[in-house]
C-alpha cells in the first residue's frame, strides 16, 4: 500500500488500474503561481521597505513531488520556505536603488528643473547590479532548492516595492521640498523672462514714437514751407496788402464783436484803415 506503480502518465490516454486496490493522483503540467506575502525588509543602506513578490513554478517530476510534499498546498508551503529567504537575503545585500532601478537610463519624466537637483544627488547613486539582476540571484538561489522536490522555479520578480509609514512621510516630503524648489526656479526665470519682454517693448515703443514724431515734424515742415510758398507766390506782387491781410487775422482771432480796440495814431493797423476808408470817401 503506498507503494508507486509504473512510471508517470504524462500523454493522454486511457490507463489501466485496479479498482478498489490502485488510486490515481493527478498533478497539473501547467505553470502554477506563488504569491508571497508582503514583508518589511531593510536594505543595504539601512532603508526600511515592504516588499510583494510573486513567482512561476511547475512540477517536472511526478514521482519526487508525490513522495516529498504530495500535494500543491504543501508545495505552496516549501516554496515560502525558500523563496522569501532569498528575497530577503538579497534585498538586505543591495542598496534601495538598486532594488527600484534597472539601469542608469535617464529617466523619461525627468523635469528641465531637476538637473540643479542631481547635482545634490548623494555620492554613491549609480545604480552597479539593478532589479533585474538581483531578481535572477534570488532566482539562481532558490531554483536548485526546490529541485529535490520536483518542482522546477521558472521565475521570481519583485511585484511592488514601497517604503514603510515612517519612511514613505520622510520621501513625501523631499519630493514636496523638490517640487517646490523647482516651481520656484521656474516662477523666478518666468519673471525675469516676463521683465526683459517688457523692456523690450518699452524700448521698442520709444523707438516707434520717437519716428513718428520725427516723421511728424518733418510733415509739418514741409507743409509749412509749402504754405509760405503759396502766400509767397499770392501776395508776392503786393507785399503790403499781404501784410494787411495777416493783419486782419490776427486781430480776427483775438478780438470778438465786445472787444473794444485802442490805437495809437502810429499805429500800422490804423494806417491800413485809414488807407482802405480814403478810397471810399472819395469814391
Amino acid at each position: 500500500f503506498g507503494k508507486i506503480v509504473g512510471s508517470p502518465k504524462t500523454d493522454p490516454g486511457l490507463y489501466f488500474k485496479i479498482p478498489f486496490i490502485q488510486n490515481t493522483n493527478y498533478f497539473p503540467k501547467n505553470l502554477l503561481d506563488w504569491d508571497g506575502d508582503p514583508g518589511q525588509v531593510p536594505t543595504l543602506d539601512k532603508t526600511f521597505i515592504w516588499v510583494d513578490a510573486f513567482a512561476r513554478w511547475k512540477i517536472v517530476d511526478p514521482v519526487k513531488f508525490f513522495q516529498t510534499v504530495n500535494n500543491t498546498v504543501s508545495a505552496l508551503a516549501r516554496l515560502d520556505d525558500i523563496i522569501d529567504p532569498a528575497i530577503r537575503n538579497f534585498i538586505t545585500s543591495y542598496r534601495l536603488i538598486e532594488t527600484v532601478r534597472l539601469s542608469n537610463r535617464e529617466l523619461d519624466t525627468l523635469e528641465i528643473g531637476f538637473e540643479d537637483l542631481k547635482k545634490q544627488a548623494p555620492y554613491g547613486s549609480k545604480v552597479l547590479t539593478g532589479r533585474a539582476a538581483i531578481t535572477k540571484g534570488i532566482l539562481e538561489q532558490a531554483k536548485p532548492k526546490l529541485a529535490p522536490f520536483g518542482i522546477e522555479l521558472v521565475d521570481v520578480k519583485i511585484k511592488r516595492l514601497n517604503y514603510v509609514e515612517e519612511v514613505r512621510k520622510s520621501v513625501y516630503n523631499r519630493m514636496i521640498a523638490e517640487r517646490k524648489q523647482i516651481a520656484e526656479k521656474f516662477r523666478s526665470e518666468g519673471s525675469g523672462e516676463a521683465r526683459k519682454i517688457l523692456g523690450e517693448k518699452e524700448r521698442d515703443l520709444k523707438l516707434i514714437t520717437s519716428e513718428a514724431y520725427r516723421q511728424a515734424q518733418e510733415v509739418m515742415g514741409k507743409a509749412d514751407a509749402e504754405v509760405t510758398k503759396i502766400y509767397a507766390t499770392a501776395y508776392g506782387p503786393d507785399p503790403e496788402f499781404y501784410s494787411f491781410v495777416k493783419t486782419l487775422e490776427i486781430y480776427n482771432k483775438s478780438l470778438d464783436k465786445e472787444s473794444t480796440v485802442i490805437l495809437s495814431t502810429d499805429s500800422e493797423f490804423l494806417k491800413y484803415l485809414k488807407g482802405y476808408n480814403e478810397p471810399a470817401k472819395r469814391n
